[in-house]
């Protein structure tokens, strides 16, 4: 009980000292813990194709935490629509591209985790509309679709498919990278957060770094063969990477604040202003 105690009064310490560092020191330790977890997954991983596998799963898991605060809370207020709308764009696109380029167990867990998000969506618009807070969902979503509609067919992967499935699978990776934009600014909005939509937004950060250490992964054992290729016009590789990086980063300040809460013992987090 006493070791217990010290431990989490260590941690404790360790959040209290982090939080008093420069931003610039706060973003140098974010990068080495990120190195370390890479290294870490390079040397425990034998199948770098499971890092997908693992982030989609995790985003499952993520709708399906929603799914039970909709189902026994009754609310789904502190949970952005838009952000669910633009999660369904690009599954339903990606699900499309996979079922006839792959069509395999990742087009399998992308289509669970389009039907859970669209029965998430519904809830928001039909069953809970009453909790739902429109006014801290702000967040133009033609900000993002428009760009990234054009960004992907301007820079696309080269198949023996069709161009517009090229287009059309870019689309969706570059979605994806900013789809959580509007549930972080609904958060950032409302400055507090409840347990369950934290939790999903947590999962979300979860899955996209697995996802991005998947792709610096294969940049490292490939010599940087993919970051090469832009030297001979194609782009493609490279800014996938950068979508996944991006991504991943747009999340590192929420996880911060998540893990600190909960490390304090805190169910509701306090984003700063």
């Amino acid at each position: 009980m006493g070791s217990k105690r010290d431990s989490n009064s260590a941690v404790k310490k360790v959040f209290e000292w982090i939080r008093k560092q420069s931003k610039k020191m706060k973003i140098l330790l974010a990068v080495m813990a990120m190195l370390f977890s890479l290294v870490a997954l390079k040397l425990t991983a034998k199948y770098h194709n499971h890092f997908f596998i693992a982030s989609e799963s995790i985003h499952a898991a993520g709708i399906l935490v929603l799914i039970y605060k909709l189902t026994t809370k009754k609310t789904c207020s502190g949970l952005s629509l838009k952000s669910q709308e633009l999660t369904a764009i690009y599954l339903a696109v990606r699900v499309v591209c996979s079922f006839n380029l792959e069509c395999d167990i990742h087009t399998l867990l992308d289509f669970a985790t389009f039907l859970f998000t669209a029965w998430v969506i519904f809830m928001i618009r039909f069953k809970l509309k009453s909790t739902y807070i429109k006014e801290l969902d702000n967040f133009p979503i033609y900000y993002m679709v428009v760009p990234c509609a054009i960004l992907a067919m301007l820079i696309n992967p080269r198949t023996a498919h069709i161009y517009f499935s090229h287009v059309l699978w870019a689309f969706c990776v570059y979605l994806e990278a900013v789809s959580v934009m509007p549930q972080l600014r609904m958060m950032q909005n409302a400055k507090m957060i409840e347990p369950f939509t934290a939790h999903y937004v947590f999962a979300l950060g979860m899955a996209r770094f697995l996802a991005c250490a998947h792709w610096i992964i294969q940049v490292y054992e490939t010599g940087g063969r993919y970051l090469f290729l832009v030297g001979y016009g194609y782009l493609w590789f490279p800014m996938a990477i950068l979508a996944e990086i991006v991504q991943t980063f747009i999340l590192v300040d929420f996880c911060y604040y998540y893990i600190k809460s909960f490390m304090q013992g805190q169910l509701i987090i306090r984003m700063p202003v």
